[in-house]
């Protein structure tokens, strides 16, 4: 995975922002996680089936009207082997954020990774940004854990 993170985080001590299991399971403790913090975000998931998958942002996470990111921003899998998900070129539809959700990547009415205002319930889908395959084992999945690392 770290040979695939944008060429501005190589160097950098790895720094964890955020962890459900050590600031509980809340969107809204998420985003303040962010305050002050201007590099890309490694947001990693483990789900209730033991799969290991999630996102390179290229900026922190925040509370947004409309998509942000650049095309630095890729999902990734370890399941069933691992693999990365580059954007497309397809479209701009790389992070959206709001109080009840946070998403990555979409196009044909389709989001590749989607999380609810309680980090509990995600849901990946094929989608025209990255062209991934679902992340998990299924569609529909229970978090389990939750860690994001920024690059600082």
């Amino acid at each position: 995975l770290a040979k695939n993170l944008p060429p501005r985080t190589v160097g950098y001590p790895w720094t964890l922002i955020y962890s459900t299991a050590k600031h509980g399971m809340s969107l809204k403790t998420l985003y303040r996680s962010m305050t002050g913090i201007d590099t890309p975000m490694l947001l990693v998931i483990k789900d209730s089936d033991g799969q290991i998958f999630g996102a390179l942002a290229s900026e922190p996470f925040k509370v947004s009207d409309c998509f942000y990111g650049t095309g630095e921003t890729f999902l990734f899998t370890f399941y069933p082997e691992f693999k990365i998900f580059k954007w497309t070129g397809d479209n701009m539809f790389f992070i959206k954020g709001d109080m009840d959700s946070l998403a990555f990547g979409g196009g044909g009415g389709e989001i590749g990774l989607w999380l609810d205002g309680d980090l509990y319930h995600g849901r990946s889908h094929s989608c025209k940004t990255f062209d991934n395959c679902i992340l998990s084992k299924r569609e529909d999945f229970y978090v389990q854990d939750i860690e994001i690392w920024a690059f600082e």
